[in-house]
């Protein structure tokens, strides 16, 4: 089968416009498209928000393992959606359980200028911080939610998004001299990439019930940890323990087995291979990690690709 890129993450051969040819129109969603249909002419594609786990550095793997033909792409761990900004596909499913991530999109997809503005007028200082940290943001606009969780995440320590038991985001306020807080550059093009994308505060396995032959599914869950002292749940408040990492194997599964094209990304963890080595291809692969609370576990760590 033909795949997408390699080490450098080259475009497919025909072409990289939205002029692309496509095939008839199949699937939940319309037509059968061609990964990287939408991107933008300089090729620049990258998420608006840093992610814990978020896989800009392991892009080059996951590109060998994306077909290079499929309907309508799901993510439905969406996070900073590396992978999505990537290919940009015509039409997407994103969701997440996160509803303020999620409102985020919805703020970037249909209001960029009013989040532009918002941050525009933030100022980088401590107090601000914790001033916009204590909002009600629940209350306010998808404009508000997404300037800020963009101002956040951009200010605060190491780009961590964490809440307690309250759901009250709890990460401290960053050191840094000239963080970017406004891109509005990438906010425009990401809007753009967002327009015909379906964003959903969802399950997973609710997110994918509509998926059908022929389209892509990726899936970029919390990972199991690969020691005790390694796991970090407070994404949310339910968490994702080991029954929901049961449930996503056997989710996946049947996806795969009614023909839709299925992606994977976990931790090394043993108890990982242990779960898909019998009916998937367990990949091995190395990635950069800049975003930890602990900088000793910054850097090069081994993951597994699944498919």
């Amino acid at each position: 089968m033909e795949r997408l890129g390699g080490p450098g993450l080259e475009a497919p051969p025909r072409g990289a416009g939205a002029g692309v040819d496509t095939p008839p129109e199949t699937g939940a969603y319309g037509g059968v498209q061609r990964a990287l249909a939408l991107r933008g002419a300089d090729g620049t594609s990258r998420p608006f928000v840093k992610w814990a786990g978020g896989k800009r550095q392991l892009l080059p793997e996951l590109l060998r393992y994306v077909p290079a033909q499929f309907s309508t792409y799901f993510e439905p761990f969406v996070g900073g959606g590396a992978l999505f900004f990537q290919l940009r596909p015509r039409r997407a499913v994103l969701t997440d359980v996160n509803a303020r991530l999620i409102r985020t999109y919805l703020g970037v997809k249909n209001h960029v200028d009013e989040v532009i503005g918002l941050l525009s007028s933030y100022p980088h200082t401590e107090a601000f911080f914790y001033e916009l940290r204590d909002w009600e943001i629940d209350s306010r606009s998808d404009a508000e939610v997404a300037a800020w969780f963009i101002y956040l995440n951009k200010t605060g320590f190491n780009g961590l998004y964490r809440v307690n038991r309250k759901n009250r985001f709890n990460v401290p306020f960053g050191r840094y001299d000239k963080p970017a807080i406004c891109d509005d550059t990438t906010l425009r093009a990401c809007s753009l990439a967002l327009a015909e994308t379906e964003p959903r505060v969802e399950d997973f396995e609710t997110a994918v019930q509509a998926a059908m032959p022929g389209d892509l599914v990726y899936f970029d869950p919390p990972y199991v940890p690969v020691s005790a002292t390694s796991s970090f749940t407070s994404y949310t408040q339910q968490g994702f323990g080991p029954e929901a990492q049961v449930r996503l194997r056997d989710v996946a599964l049947a996806l795969k087995r009614r023909g839709v094209h299925v992606l994977l990304s976990n931790s090394s963890a043993e108890s990982v291979r242990a779960l898909y080595g019998a009916d998937f291809e367990v990949i091995e692969v190395s990635a950069i990690r800049l975003v930890n609370s602990k900088s000793t576990k910054r850097g090069a760590v081994t993951e597994f690709v699944i498919r």
